[in-house]
């Protein structure tokens, strides 16, 4: 295993309380309900179908509302942390010799501007993928671009659409507990890997590249 790819919202950034804030920006407007991050926890079984119909969001006008959260997003960046750990658990991955990569749905701008904002050089490579329902092209793309074997590398991410997009393209997957989905939801794609914390993650990892040598 040469690469670690992760994901960035959930994963490695704590970004629920924006992207709460944001959906509730336009729940009047485009007439949806509006949530709460005890209510985020709540959810974290349904998917996102299941989310939109709870709360009544019309899932026609998506296009259309969807750009409007990331624009409050852009303009709220500087009020995302990294979760606790993330940035030793990075350093470590990278000492023990691992390429580190993120593919995520979120701006480039917005994730490079974060990793900057946390003396964060550990990161090789920040690729957007903003397509909302799935992520397989991109790292289909990045293993070609690389001449990667999809044994050769990792993905870590904690919603059902990743591991979905993993399954896709023959990936294998840790899903982390702290972020968006339940492993309810998750169980049933069968991660190679599960970890309940930024430090699991990397001692995992270090046992792997042990194996491996």
């Amino acid at each position: 295993m040469k690469y670690i790819i992760f994901d960035f919202d959930g994963t490695l950034a704590n970004s629920a309380e924006v992207y709460v804030n944001a959906w509730n920006a336009y729940a009047k407007k485009y007439n949806y309900l509006p949530l709460t991050l005890e209510e985020l926890q709540e959810i974290q079984h349904l998917d996102n179908y299941s989310r939109a119909k709870k709360y009544h969001f019309p899932m026609y006008k998506l296009s259309i509302i969807l750009p409007k959260i990331h624009q409050y997003f852009n303009e709220h960046i500087r009020e995302v942390p990294l979760f606790d750990g993330v940035k030793e658990m990075l350093e470590s991955l990278h000492a023990g010799g691992y390429e580190i990569a993120i593919i995520s749905s979120n701006k480039k701008d917005n994730i490079v501007e974060i990793l900057k904002r946390e003396n964060i050089d550990s990161v090789s490579e920040v690729i957007s993928a903003r397509r909302l329902f799935g992520k397989d092209a991109a790292i289909r793309k990045f293993m070609k671009r690389h001449q990667l074997a999809p044994q050769d590398l990792l993905y870590v991410g904690d919603e059902l659409r990743d591991i979905q997009a993993c399954n896709k393209v023959g990936v294998p997957f840790m899903w982390v507990s702290w972020g968006l989905d339940s492993f309810e939801l998750i169980e049933k794609e069968k991660p190679a890997y599960v970890a309940h914390s930024p430090k699991e993650i990397a001692d995992q990892l270090r046992n792997v590249a042990i194996v491996d040598k």
